[in-house]
C-alpha cells in the first residue's frame, strides 16, 4: 500500500511539474510577443496544413500592420461587434458569458459562445479550434497571462493582425486588400462593420453575405460611434 501510495505521490508530482513546465512555455512566448510581432498562429499552422493536403504550394494571405496603420473604424467596428465591453474587463465578460448560457438554454444548442477578444486571442495564438473543458481550462489560463501581461491597446493590435477573415485571409490587412482592395489603414464605417460581422465564420461569409448579416453590420455601424478603443 506504502508503494503504491509513493508512486501516486511521483505520478501527481510529475504531472505538475509538467503543467508547470508548459504553462512557462506559455507565458515565455507571450512575454516575448508583447515587444515582438508573431510572425504567425496555431490557427494559422492548421490551416495551412489543412490546405496544403490540397494544394502543397498553398499560402496563407497575411501582412503585418502596426496599429496605427489600422483604420480606427475597424477597431471600433470589431470591438462593437465581438466585445463591447473590452475597454472594462479583465478577460471575462461575465455578462457576456451569462447571456451567452441562457441563449443556448433557450435554442438548446451551444452557438452562442460569449468569448472576449482577448479569449479568442489566446484561443488563436495558442490552442486549435477542437471543443472541451480541457482547452477551455487552458484558454482561461492564457487569457489572464494577456490581461496580466499586455495593454489592451497590445491585445487588439494582436487580434487584429490574426484574425482569420476568409479562405486562407489573416490579419485586417490581407483581410481589407481581398475583401475592398483598399488598405487597413483606408477602411471608412461600412467595410469595416463588413468585415467585422464575419468574424464568427469568415469562411462562410466569405462565400455568402446575406441580408440578415447586413443589417446586422448596419447596427454595429450605428454603434461604433459610441465604442471605446484604446
Amino acid at each position: 500500500m506504502k508503494t503504491v501510495l509513493r508512486w501516486a505521490a511521483r505520478l501527481i508530482l510529475a504531472l505538475l511539474a509538467l503543467f508547470i513546465l508548459i504553462q512557462g512555455w506559455f507565458f515565455a512566448h507571450i512575454l516575448w510577443w508583447k515587444h515582438n510581432d508573431p510572425a504567425d498562429t496555431r490557427f494559422m499552422r492548421l490551416r495551412l496544413a489543412e490546405l496544403r493536403k490540397e494544394d502543397p504550394q498553398a499560402t496563407l494571405r497575411h501582412q503585418w500592420v502596426d496599429y496605427q496603420r489600422i483604420s480606427p473604424h475597424l477597431k471600433r467596428a470589431v470591438v462593437a461587434a465581438e466585445d463591447d465591453h473590452f475597454m472594462n474587463h479583465r478577460g471575462f465578460d461575465w455578462g457576456g458569458i451569462q447571456r451567452a448560457m441562457e441563449r443556448n438554454q433557450q435554442r438548446g444548442t451551444a452557438a452562442a459562445g460569449g468569448s472576449t477578444i482577448t479569449q479568442q486571442l489566446a484561443k488563436n495564438l495558442f490552442l486549435s479550434p477542437s471543443r472541451s473543458y480541457l482547452r477551455k481550462g487552458q484558454e482561461a489560463i492564457l487569457t489572464v497571462m494577456l490581461e496580466a501581461s499586455w495593454d489592451k491597446r497590445r491585445i487588439l493590435e494582436v487580434y487584429l493582425n490574426v484574425a482569420e477573415w476568409g479562405n486562407g485571409v489573416y490579419g485586417a490587412e490581407a483581410a481589407a486588400r481581398h475583401h475592398f482592395g483598399l488598405s487597413a489603414a483606408r477602411l471608412g464605417p461600412a467595410e469595416a462593420a463588413r468585415l467585422a460581422v464575419m468574424l464568427p465564420s469568415p469562411r462562410r461569409y466569405e462565400r455568402q453575405f446575406g441580408p440578415r448579416l447586413a443589417a446586422h453590420a448596419e447596427r454595429v455601424r450605428l454603434r461604433m460611434h459610441h465604442t471605446r478603443i484604446p
